[in-house]
């Protein structure tokens, strides 16, 4: 195994070997903890430590809707956007709930944002327009999307793709997001922001990864396509490239053997798998008045993983 990077993140250190049973996984039954709200800082000497990460009402008076915002990046969007002021709904699975109220009690804790939850898979029919309708209920307006959820099933190769899998890596990443946002539109003014997530595998590809693959390119190509739509109307439409991160997708979608050092020395910057953390602050950029002239872009966090352009 490679030698240990040097990071304050002790999860991206370690990467413990861990599976869970069902996607897309769960926060509470990580084996190490994931970082949703501390930043990695260096000091004059070189050497990383922790800092909470501090809003500075960016968003204050914003309302946002967040898919998969239970766990993994989705959580920490929703941490920052509350810490930024912003009311949010979040949508998750049912049966991921235990995250959802944890993720509640962060959020009451830590800011004065108020949030919603709604417990839904989003591939059943009518469910965009029931997170639309409640979020507006609740809040009154609305003027961030960000469309996150998604799933991953690895595969050997092409031979190996099953059916049922490719439908319904088609029907949670891509379909149900072109559905949330169609029912969302109507109901954004100018000024209001678009973020997808894409991945870095849209651009790098992955040979175990081939549904997945495609769907986040498209994701990238819809994101580009809805920009050129909306521009006119003063809505900007951007997207995000993760690259590795440690979330509990990736312990639901491999086995122990294969998250036990996850990532190490394969990643150029730091050398490890990112945190949660480190990737809530470009969400803050394109959702606020940062991003206010960026539109039809996506934004790559990878670590070195893939560079090039977007």
């Amino acid at each position: 195994m490679p030698d240990k990077p040097i990071s304050a993140y002790k999860a991206s250190v370690e990467v413990p070997a861990q599976k869970q049973d069902t996607l897309p996984g769960l926060d509470k039954d990580m084996e190490m903890p994931a970082e949703h709200s501390k930043l990695e800082c260096w000091d004059d000497e070189g050497n990383p430590y922790l800092k909470e990460y501090v809003g500075t009402d960016k968003l204050k008076g914003k309302k946002a809707i967040i898919t998969g915002g239970d766990s993994g990046i989705g959580r920490t969007v929703t941490i920052f956007f509350a810490r930024e002021g912003a009311d949010v709904t979040v949508v998750y699975l049912p049966e991921e709930e235990e995250d959802a109220k944890s993720l509640e009690a962060e959020i009451t804790k830590n800011s004065s944002s108020k949030i919603l939850l709604l417990p839904l898979d989003l591939t059943k029919p009518d469910a965009a327009k029931k997170v639309v309708s409640s979020h507006l209920e609740k809040f009154g307006k609305l003027d961030i999307l960000v469309n996150n959820a998604s799933k991953q099933i690895l595969s050997s190769g092409i031979e190996e793709l099953k059916d049922e899998n490719i439908l319904s890596t088609f029907q949670s990443n891509i379909f149900q997001m072109m559905h949330l946002t169609r029912e969302a539109v109507p109901h954004m003014k100018r000024g209001a922001a678009i973020i997808n997530t894409s991945s870095v595998v849209a651009y790098k590809g992955s040979s175990h990864l081939l549904d997945y693959s495609a769907t986040k390119g498209a994701i990238a190509t819809f994101t580009r396509s809805l920009a050129t739509e909306l521009a006119p109307k003063g809505i900007r439409v951007n997207a995000i490239a993760p690259g590795l991160f440690y979330t509990p997708l990736q312990p639901a979608s491999r086995s122990a053997g294969q998250m036990e050092g996850w990532g190490l020395g394969e990643v150029p910057l730091h050398g490890r798998v990112g945190q949660p953390a480190e990737i809530g602050e470009a969400y803050v950029l394109l959702a606020g008045p940062g991003g206010n002239y960026m539109t039809g872009t996506v934004i790559h966090v990878n670590g070195g993983v893939h560079i090039g352009g977007a």
